[in-house]
């Protein structure tokens, strides 16, 4: 059995997938898009709020690692590295739409509207998640981004810190100063 075919049977670790894809392995990009899609699609989601955006945003990332997989170096555990990928394409995405995004609504929107029954509890949701995203986006950069890592890409304090090439401390530090204002924040806003 060679290393692509262990790989495209999901045996191996990321490095091992992440070798195999580097030699050209389709079967082994499946395996990592099998693995990493649902949390890349979380952290696209929190960036472009549009499932269109956050879905093209996660075929980007995976284009993205397919045309590059020759100049891939080992820099750590795999996982960070996609969702930062993710991350940075979502961010493009939602760029790019951003001057359109006030002008148009989603099909989604259009089509699927909900059952009259659960209305407010749908607005109600979609308030404080709305009313979240801001707050989220209030908080500086170091923070917003340990936040956003550790949430929406379902990271590690340590997975985070290998990532940014910072200490723990300084991770847990960031994420713990971020969480305080964010609950003063939302007392703020409750209140």
């Amino acid at each position: 059995m060679t290393a692509a075919t262990g790989a495209a049977r999901g045996a191996g670790d990321d490095n091992e997938v992440m070798a195999s894809v580097k030699v050209g392995s389709v079967d082994a990009l499946s395996v990592l898009y099998d693995r990493y899609c649902d949390r890349a699609y979380r952290i696209a989601r929190s960036v472009c709020r549009d499932d269109g955006r956050a879905q093209e945003a996660v075929q980007e990332t995976f284009i993205s690692i397919w045309t590059t997989r020759r100049t891939y170096e080992p820099r750590g555990n795999v996982a960070p590295w996609v969702l930062t990928i993710a991350r940075h394409r979502a961010i493009d995405i939602a760029r790019r739409n951003a001057p359109h995004a006030a002008h148009r609504a989603s099909d989604e929107r259009l089509h699927k509207l909900p059952a009259p029954s659960n209305v407010a509890e749908l607005v109600a949701g979609r308030a404080e998640a709305h009313d979240l995203l801001g707050l989220l986006a209030q908080l500086p950069d170091a923070q917003r981004e340990v936040i956003t890592l550790a949430f929406y890409g379902q990271l590690t304090h340590t997975e985070i810190a290998e990532h940014l090439h910072l200490p723990a401390g300084t991770v847990k530090g960031r994420m713990r100063l971020g969480l305080q204002r964010l609950r003063g924040d939302i007392d703020r806003v409750v209140s």
